[in-house]
Protein backbone atom coordinates (compact mmCIF):
# COMPACT_ATOMS: atom_id res chain seq x y z
CA UNK A 1 0.00 0.00 0.00
CA UNK A 2 0.63 3.82 -0.79
CA UNK A 3 0.61 5.89 2.19
CA UNK A 4 -0.78 9.77 1.19
CA UNK A 5 2.02 11.78 2.53
CA UNK A 6 4.46 9.99 3.01
CA UNK A 7 4.59 8.03 -0.05
CA UNK A 8 2.57 9.74 -2.25
CA UNK A 9 1.57 13.74 -2.37
CA UNK A 10 -0.40 15.69 -5.08
CA UNK A 11 3.27 16.81 -6.37
CA UNK A 12 4.08 13.20 -7.43
CA UNK A 13 3.49 12.08 -11.08
CA UNK A 14 0.76 8.99 -10.98
CA UNK A 15 3.16 7.08 -13.52
CA UNK A 16 6.09 7.34 -11.11
CA UNK A 17 3.92 6.41 -8.29
CA UNK A 18 3.32 3.22 -9.83
CA UNK A 19 -0.85 3.87 -10.36
CA UNK A 20 -0.55 4.42 -14.49
CA UNK A 21 -2.83 1.27 -14.01
CA UNK A 22 -5.42 3.47 -12.49
CA UNK A 23 -5.60 6.28 -15.31
CA UNK A 24 -7.67 6.12 -18.28
CA UNK A 25 -6.66 8.76 -20.64
CA UNK A 26 -8.75 7.43 -23.43
CA UNK A 27 -11.85 7.75 -21.47
CA UNK A 28 -12.05 12.04 -21.76
CA UNK A 29 -10.62 14.41 -20.29
CA UNK A 30 -9.43 15.22 -16.59
CA UNK A 31 -7.26 17.40 -14.59
CA UNK A 32 -3.57 16.29 -15.29
CA UNK A 33 -4.50 14.36 -18.04
CA UNK A 34 -1.67 16.25 -20.16
CA UNK A 35 0.58 16.21 -17.47
CA UNK A 36 0.30 12.02 -17.57
CA UNK A 37 0.59 12.06 -21.28
CA UNK A 38 3.47 14.03 -21.40
CA UNK A 39 4.83 11.88 -18.72
CA UNK A 40 4.46 8.77 -21.17
CA UNK A 41 5.95 10.12 -23.88
CA UNK A 42 9.15 11.53 -22.09
CA UNK A 43 9.85 8.57 -19.85
CA UNK A 44 9.99 8.22 -15.97
CA UNK A 45 12.75 9.88 -14.15
CA UNK A 46 11.75 7.94 -10.91
CA UNK A 47 9.65 4.72 -9.74
CA UNK A 48 8.58 4.01 -6.28
CA UNK A 49 9.89 0.57 -5.52
CA UNK A 50 9.03 -1.59 -2.98
CA UNK A 51 12.28 -2.62 -0.68
CA UNK A 52 12.54 -6.21 1.51
CA UNK A 53 16.06 -6.57 3.57
CA UNK A 54 17.50 -9.39 3.96
CA UNK A 55 18.16 -8.65 7.46
CA UNK A 56 14.35 -9.17 9.53
CA UNK A 57 15.99 -7.07 12.13
CA UNK A 58 15.90 -3.42 11.40
CA UNK A 59 13.30 -1.43 11.32
CA UNK A 60 12.95 1.19 8.15
CA UNK A 61 10.54 4.10 9.13
CA UNK A 62 11.58 7.51 6.72
CA UNK A 63 14.14 8.97 5.22
CA UNK A 64 16.98 5.85 4.88
CA UNK A 65 19.25 6.47 1.98
CA UNK A 66 18.68 3.66 -1.08
CA UNK A 67 21.95 2.91 -2.35
CA UNK A 68 22.85 1.61 -5.98
CA UNK A 69 26.41 0.92 -6.75
CA UNK A 70 27.53 2.91 -3.70
CA UNK A 71 25.41 6.14 -4.61
CA UNK A 72 22.59 7.51 -2.50
CA UNK A 73 20.07 7.49 -5.41
CA UNK A 74 17.25 8.51 -2.80
CA UNK A 75 15.29 8.24 0.18
CA UNK A 76 13.02 5.43 1.93
CA UNK A 77 9.49 7.03 2.06
CA UNK A 78 7.83 4.64 4.22
CA UNK A 79 8.72 1.41 5.76
CA UNK A 80 8.05 -1.19 9.03
CA UNK A 81 7.85 -5.00 9.30
CA UNK A 82 6.37 -7.53 7.28
CA UNK A 83 4.36 -9.94 9.59
CA UNK A 84 3.58 -11.96 6.32
CA UNK A 85 6.91 -11.60 4.96
CA UNK A 86 8.66 -12.19 7.99
CA UNK A 87 11.33 -9.32 6.76
CA UNK A 88 11.60 -5.72 7.47
CA UNK A 89 9.98 -3.63 4.35
CA UNK A 90 10.15 -0.50 2.85
CA UNK A 91 8.73 1.58 -0.22
CA UNK A 92 10.99 4.55 -1.80
CA UNK A 93 11.95 6.16 -4.77
CA UNK A 94 14.86 5.27 -7.49
CA UNK A 95 15.98 7.29 -10.35
CA UNK A 96 15.36 5.54 -13.54
CA UNK A 97 15.60 7.61 -16.50
CA UNK A 98 16.56 6.01 -20.01
CA UNK A 99 16.79 2.55 -18.05
CA UNK A 100 13.59 0.06 -18.68
CA UNK A 101 11.79 -1.46 -15.57
CA UNK A 102 13.34 -4.54 -15.58
CA UNK A 103 16.78 -2.58 -15.33
CA UNK A 104 15.82 -0.80 -12.51
CA UNK A 105 13.91 -3.64 -10.78
CA UNK A 106 16.88 -6.33 -11.01
CA UNK A 107 19.39 -3.94 -9.78
CA UNK A 108 21.06 -4.25 -6.36
CA UNK A 109 20.11 -1.83 -4.15
CA UNK A 110 21.26 -1.26 -0.30
CA UNK A 111 19.59 0.71 2.56
CA UNK A 112 21.52 2.51 4.74
CA UNK A 113 19.84 1.82 8.62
Amino acid sequence: FRHFGHDITDEDNVLEAGFGFAVKTGKGDFLGRDAVLRKRETGLNRRLVQFRLKDAQPLLFHNEAILRDGKIVGPITSGNYGHHLGAAIGLGYVPCQGESEADVLSSSYEIEI
